[in-house]
């Protein structure tokens, strides 16, 4: 069940209490943001408040310039909040400096990129182990770890492949076990079937239902309904404000 206010002193700015069996793991209180380029300063989030539980499955949906890839920055720890404040877990990023913030993100995010950001020199295994060799993994944990990662996502068998030598969905697959090696607190995924076929955007849709499943926490920004409707709560943003936010499977 959710529960939606309306709060008049910040127009359409939503504040959404949901009745959830997860623990809280991230929470943006009055969030807002602004873009200062030169005389000339653009708002891009006003006042948007959320909290996001353990185990959810999260999209983000709205018109292109609505707020989405900014909000997902903020929540990623890649960007600040202007005003207001952001806890992931029970810790406070919104005034943290670059290297506090470089920590908690590698600690406790993952991504999910539409074009993947695979690093080409490097093969799978290699690529999954990289946040790893970041948070002190010895090289035999980062190989323990990473190998039981391409059997998860199906790569068992592609371990020593460069990325040119897979194909789209395979990429994607890389780059979602690469987001679990750190165990992280949430999932984040922007467009992460936007470069792929039908066929491979449906696998990859599969293994987030399967994530889901579980017990992963997963946040996605998508354009696509297709995605959109395997998640459980749907956030709809409008001009930097959540017009709907809803609990639309159980």
């Amino acid at each position: 069940m959710t529960i939606i206010e309306t709060n008049s002193d910040h127009g359409s700015t939503v504040k959404s209490r949901d009745i959830f069996a997860g623990e809280l793991v991230a929470s943006l209180q009055e969030i807002k943001k602004t873009y200062y380029m030169g005389a000339l300063s653009v708002d891009v989030l006003h006042g948007i408040t959320l909290d996001f539980y353990a185990g959810d499955y999260i999209s983000i949906m709205g018109p292109s310039g609505c707020g989405k890839s900014t909000l997902m920055n903020i929540l990623g720890c890649l960007d600040q909040p202007t005003q207001g404040k952001y806890f992931l877990g029970d810790e406070d990023t919104s005034k943290m400096e670059d290297d506090d913030l470089s920590a908690i993100r590698g600690a406790r995010l993952g991504f999910i990129f539409q074009s993947y950001n695979l690093i080409q020199q490097l093969d799978v295994l290699e690529n999954i182990e990289m946040p790893l060799f970041y948070q002190g993994y010895t090289e035999a944990e980062s190989h323990e770890i990473a190998m039981g990662l391409a059997a998860r996502v199906g790569l068992e068998d592609r371990i020593d492949h460069k990325p040119f030598e897979l194909s789209g969905g395979q990429q994607q697959r890389v780059a979602i076990a690469r987001a679990l090696a750190v165990d992280p607190l949430i999932i984040l995924a922007d467009e992460p079937t936007g470069n792929l076929d039908s066929k491979s955007g449906a696998e990859i849709l599969t293994l987030f239902d399967e994530l889901h499943d579980q017990g992963k926490t997963l946040i996605l920004v998508t354009h696509s309904d297709e995605l959109a409707e395997h998640s459980k709560r749907e956030i709809k943003l409008k001009d930097g404000r959540v017009e709907s936010d809803e609990r639309i499977h159980t």
